[in-house]
This record gives structure tokens, sequence and C-alpha cells, in this order.
């Protein structure tokens, strides 16, 4: 709570969104409180029996709330001036979007049951090797690359889930017409 929550929230707020006076602080709590009803969810859920779900989470997990939510200030510092960036603009639309994110029955990756094949294994531990060196050298830029991959990979596990929801519900459906059929 204090780490993905509130410390990030106070980050962004003493960065741009005290500019805002009452609404900043607004927003801050906003956010706060949804990682706290986040983080409740996950509790409650995470007793249930395994299943094909397991594989997403309901929701953006905390952790990657908080850094989303830090992404604004992470890009400024990163020094890529390409494009114009109004961060008085992008803080509180991040924000309010990360927040509707952690409340939400959107499903994103958990990567918890990923099953590796031996051939790449190898090719795995170099990359994350890789990973960790370019984050000490380019800490932020790093961090900032990670975000934007992290958030296109929110629409591919979205229609992910459906298509697995749509297979195990045909599934189901061939089961009950299969039990039908005996009785």
């Amino acid at each position: 709570m204090i780490s993905f929550g509130v410390a990030p929230a106070f980050i962004m707020y003493f960065w741009k969104l005290n500019t805002l006076g009452r609404f900043g602080w607004l927003l801050c709590l906003i956010y706060v409180i949804c990682v706290a009803l986040r983080l409740a969810r996950f509790n409650i859920s995470s007793n249930q029996e395994p299943s094909w779900k397991d594989n997403f989470f309901e929701g953006v997990p905390s952790p990657a709330g908080g850094i989303l939510v830090l992404t604004p200030l992470i890009i400024s510092l990163t020094g890529f001036n390409y494009i114009e960036l109004n961060f008085d603009i992008i803080t509180p639309i991040f924000f309010i979007a990360t927040s509707f994110l952690l409340i939400s029955k959107f499903p994103s990756y958990s990567f918890k049951k990923i099953v590796i094949q031996r051939k790449a294994t190898i090719f795995l531990l170099f990359s994350i090797i890789l990973f960790f060196g370019l984050l000490l050298i380019y800490t932020f830029e790093v961090i900032a690359i990670s975000s934007i991959i992290y958030l296109a990979i929110l629409p591919i596990s979205f229609f992910h889930y459906q298509k697995m929801k749509k297979i195990h519900e045909n599934e189901k459906i061939q089961d009950d017409e299969d039990l039908e059929d005996e009785l």
C-alpha cells in the first residue's frame, strides 16, 4: 500500500499535481484508495481454485500501477525530447487512467504460469541479464520503455483473455451436451 500507492502519489503530487491545488490532492487520494481496493481484491481472489484464469490478473496489479503513475515523471527524466509533452495535462490523465485500470475487471497478463522450453532458457537468462545491465546504465530510459511496452501489451492481454474465455465456454457447452447425451 505504501510502496505502490502512497509513495508514487506523493512523488507525483510534489512534482506536478501540486499546481492543481485541491484537485491534485483529490487525484492522489483517489489513486491511493484504488490501490487499497486492488490489494483487497487480490487478497480475496487469491484463495480461489486454480483455472485458466490464473494467467491473468483482474485489473492492473498495484506494482504496475505504481510504475504507470510515475511514467510521466520517468519520461521527463529520460531526456526524450522528440515530442513536446505537456506534463501538466498528461499527469492527471495517467492518474485517472491508472486508477480506473487498478479497480477495473480488465484482464492483464499475470506471467505466473509461464512455461519456458528448455531450449529457450539460455536466451531468457541472457535477456534478463541484458535487461538488468541496461537498467543499471540507462535507468530511466529502460523504465520508460518498459512502461510503454506494458501499456502496449494491455490490449493484447484483453483480446487473448477473450479468446481463451470463448474457448473454455465452448468446451463447457460441449461437456454439458456430452453429459446430457449420456443421461
